[in-house]
């Protein structure tokens, strides 16, 4: 793990250069929704590939950067694209992006994906708020020696999404009238798109929605005490619901498609919850 720990120093060092020791926000953006970066103001970039041992995504949509900027008079520091296991990436190193931001000083996180829609009543579009998660991906970044600086060996879940804060969502889409899904997140480990079998699976196991990211960044950020909110953009609905097939394309020109609401709510997160 001290190479993990030294990829981490790395990377705080850039970042403090760039004033990101003043965030305690943190987002990370997923496909098709990088573009909420470029909403902050008095940007500053770091370059993934400019820090020693990160990694970087070559999935197409990821601007592989940190963002640090300025909204509503709060600092914000946002991964412009993550890193993904079925890339080839061991899951601790997906705890890269998360445990930086511990680091710096970030104290609450808005986790983002797109994510295929396995609960039959969604459709592609629609936003969900991530109460759970179910991790079949395989593996898990907290695996090997424990960081403890970061948190203890056997770290609670149960509380990983904040119910706190989950709560004053729920409140702020009311107010305001936006539509808001609410459910269970399960990753698989990807590349390939789910069967139909193994969505019909997802359905009965409890998952409302399915995808191949976020899971080891918010288990990390349970680990180190951060509070999380998770975000599902409902891009697709999964293998089988629909008699179609899946694509990359698909996903992101839904994402496009979504940007003004996208942007909005986030714009809400960061004004009336963080």
């Amino acid at each position: 793990m001290e190479g993990i720990m030294n990829i981490i120093n790395n990377a705080v060092a850039l970042l403090k250069e760039k004033g990101a020791d003043k965030a305690t926000i943190g987002l990370i953006l997923g496909s098709g929704l990088g573009d909420y970066a470029e909403t902050l103001e008095n940007k500053r970039f770091v370059n993934y590939a400019d820090i020693e041992g990160y990694p970087v995504s070559g999935v197409v949509g990821h601007k592989n950067r940190f963002v640090i900027g300025e909204k509503y008079g709060k600092t914000v520091i946002a991964m412009q694209g993550r890193f993904h296991y079925y890339e080839g990436y061991p899951q601790v190193m997906l705890s890269l992006g998360v445990r930086t931001m511990k680091k710096l000083g970030v104290e609450k996180l808005l986790v983002t994906n797109a994510a295929g829609g396995v609960n039959m009543n969604f459709h592609a579009g629609d936003l969900m708020l991530i109460t759970d998660h179910i991790n079949l991906s395989g593996s898990n970044p907290l695996i090997g020696k424990n960081l403890d600086e970061f948190g203890p060996r056997f770290p609670d879940q149960s509380n990983v999404y904040d119910k706190d804060l989950r709560a004053k969502m729920i409140e702020l889409c009311k107010r305001r009238g936006i539509p808001m899904q609410e459910g269970v997140y399960l990753m698989m480990s990807g590349p390939c798109y789910e069967t139909p079998a193994e969505i019909r699976m997802a359905r009965i196991i409890g998952a409302d929605a399915v995808g191949m990211s976020t899971i080891p960044e918010t288990m990390c950020a349970a680990h180190c005490g951060m509070k999380v909110v998770g975000i599902s953009l409902i891009t697709n609905m999964a293998a089988g619901v629909l008699d179609q097939p899946l694509s990359h394309a698909e996903v992101t020109e839904t994402a496009a498609k979504a940007t003004v609401r996208f942007t909005a709510l986030v714009d809400l997160i960061l004004s009336e919850i963080f």
